[in-house]
C-alpha cells in the first residue's frame, strides 16, 4: 500500500470533489482544499494546470498509484494502437485491485489493493497478490474461500453507492467476478468526469 493510504481523504479535498462518490467524503462538507490556505478564493486555472490535475485526480482515483507506475502504464497506452485515452482507461481496469474494487468485494480501492496484497484473490483458481496483475478477458477473480466471511466483504457487498458496471459478471452468493471485456471511459463508473485527453496533453508537454 502506498504511505498515503492514510491520507486518501486529503486527494478529495485537495481535487475539491468526491471522486470515489463516498458518503464520508469531506468535501460533502466543505469544499475547499486542505492547508490553511485551502480557503482561498481560486483563480481560473491554466491548461498546464488543468492537465495536472486531471492526471492527478485519475491517478488518485487508482488507490494513489505512483508517478512511475502511472507514467508507464500511460506510455503502454501510447503505444498501442488506437485511442490512447481510450486505451489508458481500459489497461488502469485491467489492474487487478481496480477488478476487486469494482466487483464491490471491497469498499475503497485502497482496501482492494490490501485485500490482495494480503492473499485473499484468486484468478483463475490461483493465488495472486499483485494488485497491478492484469486481468484479461474471460478471467474469473473469486475470493479465496477461507476469506468469503470477512466482515469488510459482507459490508462492501451492501454498499448502495456503486453498481456493478456491466463489463464484469459478478455472482455475489458465490463471491466470484468474470472479467467480461476491457471498457472505455464512457463504460467505468466514475462518480465524477474523468478527463484522459488532459492527461494525453500532460504528458505531450512535459
Amino acid at each position: 500500500m502506498t504511505k498515503r493510504t492514510s491520507a486518501k481523504y486529503k486527494i478529495d479535498r485537495r481535487m475539491g470533489e468526491n471522486i470515489w462518490g463516498r458518503p464520508k467524503s469531506p468535501v460533502n462538507r466543505r469544499e475547499y482544499g486542505p492547508g490553511q490556505h485551502g480557503q482561498r478564493r481560486k483563480g481560473k486555472m491554466s491548461d498546464f494546470g488543468l492537465q495536472l490535475r486531471a492526471k492527478q485526480k485519475l491517478k488518485g482515483y487508482y488507490g494513489d498509484l505512483t508517478e512511475k507506475q502511472f507514467r508507464r502504464i500511460f506510455g503502454e497506452a501510447e503505444r498501442r494502437k488506437g485511442d490512447t485515452g481510450e486505451l489508458l482507461i481500459g489497461l488502469l481496469e485491467r489492474r487487478l485491485d481496480a477488478v476487486v474494487y469494482r466487483a464491490k468485494f471491497v469498499a475503497t480501492v485502497f482496501a482492494a489493493r490490501q485485500f490482495v496484497n494480503h492473499g485473499h484473490v484468486l484468478v483463475n483458481g490461483k493465488r495472486v497478490n499483485i494488485p497491478s496483475y492484469r486481468v484479461k478477458e474471460g478471467d474469473v477473480i473469486e475470493v479465496r474461500e477461507k476469506s468469503k466471511q470477512m466482515a469488510a466483504i459482507l459490508e462492501a457487498i451492501q454498499l448502495p453507492e456503486r453498481d456493478v458496471p456491466d463489463y464484469l459478471e459478478v455472482d455475489t452468493n458465490k463471491l466470484t467476478a468474470t472479467f467480461v471485456r476491457t471498457p472505455g471511459l464512457s463504460d467505468v463508473p466514475y462518480p465524477v468526469q474523468m478527463e484522459p485527453n488532459l492527461v494525453i496533453e500532460y504528458y505531450a508537454q512535459n
